[in-house]
């Protein structure tokens, strides 16, 4: 019987196996992924369809993608699904947050370690209580690559620590604004208490397809501001220049390509 799916393109992404690598870099616009795609080699397009803006190069002589994926947990699941099923096997998501604990500042880079499962896609995937953990050595590698930044012109501060997935951007910028406020309030709350570094809205979905399908999936995010600090009147940046995020993760993919040769 046809089905939709008997397609030679991936049904959304529109890649074939011959036109993506095995590192994949994930961000969320697809305005970012020429400038990405520019700090590799020989990088072209290779598709583009719906917010899913594709293009592949070289990095150290290794196959790299690049692919955006939209907002939200859905949508890079998708990616993320699609992708392997083209050869990839290791992906790091980049993006934008809003800064959590008190030690974040704008600006600052966050490596996730692992998210918080407040939105629905990791629910198709996960069962209740099993956590959306990043891969070891591509968080390890996404440390190394950022403490390298800190000492070079692109320098400020990173974290290693847990983030906070969720599927309504306004429900946390607007949670009074919700008739389920109390809810959203009371679950902000024990996550800052806990600890929490920043609130993005794709790791949790990127993480749990990577532990479903058995792909290595890690993320940096770079916090725009830091909205507890604002509470706090403590003084914080306003920055959405992701210049620093990008170059960890271009440098962690040749971290990891090193490692993997070896």
């Amino acid at each position: 019987m046809a089905s939709i799916m008997d397609g030679e393109r991936q049904f959304h992404i529109r890649t074939i196996p011959d036109e993506v690598g095995r590192y994949v870099i994930m961000p969320g616009d697809p305005g970012r992924v020429p400038k990405i795609a520019a700090l590799l080699d020989d990088a072209k397009q290779v598709a583009q369809n719906r917010e899913y803006n594709v293009y592949t190069g070289y990095l150290n002589g290794e196959k790299v993608t690049v692919c955006s994926t939209g907002i939200g947990g859905p949508s890079a699941a998708i990616a993320v699904e699609e992708l392997v099923k083209c050869g990839a096997d290791t992906f790091i998501r980049i993006g934008t947050s809003g800064g959590m604990d008190l030690s974040v500042s704008g600006g600052d880079l966050v490596i996730a370690s692992a998210a918080v499962r407040g939105e629905g896609t990791s629910k198709e995937y996960l069962p209740e209580g099993y956590p959306a953990v990043a891969d070891f050595t591509v968080t390890t590698a996404l440390a190394k690559a950022a403490a390298e930044l800190s000492e070079d012109k692109l320098g400020k501060r990173y974290h290693v620590g847990v983030v906070h997935s969720k599927d309504s951007f306004y429900g946390e910028v607007e949670p009074d604004s919700m008739p389920v406020s109390g809810d959203i309030n009371y679950r902000w709350d024990a996550y800052l208490r806990c600890g929490c570094m920043t609130s993005e809205m794709e790791c949790a979905a990127v993480f749990s397809v990577g532990i479903t399908r058995h792909v290595r999936c890690g993320a940096v995010i770079t916090a725009i501001w830091n909205v507890e600090r604002s509470k706090a009147d403590l003084e914080d940046n306003v920055s959405d220049d992701t210049t620093r995020g990008i170059h960890c993760a271009v440098n962690a993919v040749k971290i990891l390509i090193e490692q993997d040769k070896k």
